[in-house]
């Protein structure tokens, strides 16, 4: 059964604490950390965790309960404008929710978007937006044009909160496998966690093909998606994140996109723990072009791409003749680095790069999606 989240950070003094400390083990592996800019460390911290409280802060949206009440039962509070009540059938309209689970044997939560010219009587793609390590439910859905498209594109998306050693569950991780942090180290069960989001919204809403696109760490986890529910996902999307995960034996072909930049420093285009990459925490990370290899033998492709320029900047390869009628396409941003390209700069502190302008990866997530969109059972 799910429930509406408590809204705003909420951080307690203990939780702030625990923050600042998670900003020192980053910033020991930097090597950045020393006695003498301890207080720079802790104006760093409150000014990042300032910044999230107020990406989850946003007036209308996120700071307030808004899942609607049963048909019939009168609200105690007035719902944001243009929320609906969920009608007799149980579907949710137009509006944004915050929800909640139990997951093996956790809360766990996620938030959802449906946009405007949603109507239950006509089924709607789904994506699921995982954010980056480090990030949070909220810091995906205020950055990257996610609502945005949704609004434009019709389609519902969500955003799943990772697992987090902290109460507040910020700066949390997904397990993708080999990487990353609390969530690796802890083996959480994410990939139960994503199956239980899923058949609770085939109760809200009434959905068709689901997707699953993710930043970095969040990119990783998508893969791990792609190897474990294939026979759920029609396609999957992953920036800035490799595939890392050693037990991959997908039940079916399926789609996947993936985009990276060559100047990225976490994650590198062609492998390895990256400059800015803590191996404590992360991973060597598959190369793009084994991670791209990898799934052209699983589906089946013809490993010969097609290759086309975009621009200056950017450039892609496409794989064809693949089983099942899949497709693999690679987008490499020449001056992309560790950050969502045509996106909005991040107030995650793993993806402070400068965002590239030669793609906007949203954008190019949907044309593919829409392009792969035929529904699994």
């Amino acid at each position: 059964m799910t429930k509406t989240h408590d809204s705003g950070l909420n951080l307690s003094i203990v939780q702030f604490y625990n923050a600042i400390q998670i900003w020192i083990l980053y910033l020991k592996g930097r090597k950045l950390y020393t006695m003498k800019n301890t207080m720079k460390i802790l104006l760093a911290a409150s000014a990042f965790i300032l910044a999230v409280a107020g990406c989850q802060a946003r007036p209308g949206r996120w700071d307030q309960p808004t899942e609607p009440l049963p048909s019939g039962t009168q609200p105690t509070e007035a719902l944001p404008s243009g929320t609906e009540p969920t009608g007799a059938d149980g579907q949710l309209g137009p509006g944004d929710y915050k929800l909640s689970l139990s997951s093996g044997g956790q809360d766990r939560r996620y938030l959802l978007h449906v946009p405007a010219s949603y109507d239950s009587a006509q089924p709607v793609p789904l994506i699921l937006v995982f954010h980056g390590a480090f990030g949070s439910a909220e810091t995906m859905a205020a950055a990257h044009g996610w609502i945005r498209k949704s609004d434009e594109a019709g389609f519902v998306v969500a955003f799943p909160n990772g697992s987090s050693r902290l109460a507040s569950d910020q700066f949390a991780t997904w397990n993708a496998g080999d990487c990353c942090g609390y969530a690796a180290q802890s083996d959480s069960d994410d990939v139960g966690f994503v199956q239980a989001v899923i058949a609770d919204l085939r109760q809200k809403v009434n959905v068709t093909a689901i997707f699953a696109a993710g930043m970095s760490n969040g990119g990783m986890f998508s893969y791990r998606l792609a190897c474990d529910m294939a026979d759920t996902f029609s396609a999957i999307a992953s920036v800035a994140g490799t595939e890392n995960y050693t037990e991959c034996n997908p039940a079916k072909p399926i789609s996947i996109l993936h985009i990276h930049g060559l100047q990225d420093e976490r994650v590198p285009f062609n492998g390895g723990c990256g400059p800015e990459c803590d191996i404590r925490t992360e991973t060597n990370y598959v190369s793009v072009p084994d991670t791209i290899a990898r799934w052209v033998e699983r589906d089946g492709c013809d490993p010969t791409p097609q290759k086309e320029t975009i621009n200056e900047n950017a450039w892609s390869e496409s794989y064809g003749q693949c089983l099942d009628g899949v497709q693999i396409k690679l987008y490499v941003v020449e001056d992309g680095s560790h950050s969502w390209p045509g996106g909005e700069n991040a107030s995650n502190p793993l993806e402070k790069d400068t965002p590239s302008s030669a793609i906007n990866a949203t954008d190019v997530i949907w044309e593919f999606f829409s392009a792969n969109g035929a529904a699994r059972p």
